[in-house]
């Protein structure tokens, strides 16, 4: 039985889930972008992790040169919608404009996105095709299992895996779907439950999905201590052998290479 697996990733950079909100913030100035990233870079390279970071195509344009640095880094570079748009509501004409704007806006700066994380966490009946006409690979739901679907591999995440759905006032009905509190958490609360994942996924044959967010690094110290430490158990766990630690597109190659007929 293969070692389980897990990715880390990171989702949302720059301005994009402002202006979906209505916002009209400058440019080229966020500072998830120029004061985070370059701290969530060093703190990777320090523990020798790769990452998959899913961006808004609209990055490419605002902030090219961040991306290339993420690349530059060792990481995957993945598409998050061009503007943080709902995925899930998207009627299917609009979704192919889309996901057609965010894939050119990536590739006119040299990047070949293989994967997809849609915001919000929902698709729709027809983003498999669409992904898989446009030479992705996989995509990321909010879901439970790992499998192959219009072609292409699903690497779902589970919402108690993702760093906001802890933080964020707006995740107050999801926290108490899932037997939280509807008022946001510590940073020890996050902590704890994913480390928790962590070593129960250490029992398991599947792949585990982790979700952090760079702006929410700006919350403070105690927010920087626990992912730190996440980081670093997801370190330790792949040196001792306990984990495969896989890009995204690492980890949807082993599961079509493991799928008959793929």
């Amino acid at each position: 039985m293969p070692a389980p697996s897990v990715s880390v990733t990171f989702d949302n950079l720059g301005e994009a889930a402002e202006i979906q909100l209505g916002a009209d913030p400058p440019r080229g100035e966020h500072f998830s972008v120029v004061e985070e990233l370059p701290r969530l870079l060093e703190l990777l390279a320090g523990l020798e992790l790769q990452g998959t970071f899913f961006v808004e195509g609209i990055n490419a344009e605002t902030y090219p040169d961040a991306l290339r640095e993420i690349v530059d880094g060792g990481h995957e570079v993945a598409t998050h919608a061009w503007c943080h748009e709902e995925w899930g509501a998207l009627e299917p004409e609009l979704e192919g404009e889309l996901l057609d704007r965010a894939t050119r806006a990536l590739r006119s700066i040299g990047i070949e996105p293989r994967g997809f994380r849609p915001p919000g966490g929902g698709v729709t009946a027809e983003t498999g095709r669409l992904l898989r006409e446009r030479g992705y690979a996989y995509q990321s739901p909010a879901g439970d299992r790992a499998e192959v679907a219009d072609g292409l591999a699903v690497l779902p995440f589970r919402w108690p895996l993702v760093d906001a759905y802890y933080y964020m006032p707006h995740f107050a009905g999801l926290r108490e779907r899932h037997g939280a509190s509807a008022d946001p958490l510590e940073p020890a609360d996050m902590r704890s439950a994913i480390l928790a994942a962590l070593d129960e996924h250490r029992e398991s044959d599947g792949h585990l999905v982790l979700i952090l967010h760079p702006f929410l690094m700006a919350l403070g110290d105690e927010t920087v201590a626990a992912t730190t430490d996440v980081l670093t158990r997801v370190r330790e766990l792949g040196d001792d052998g306990r984990f495969r630690v896989l890009t995204m597109t690492e980890a949807a190659e082993s599961l079509l290479s493991a799928t008959p007929g793929t």
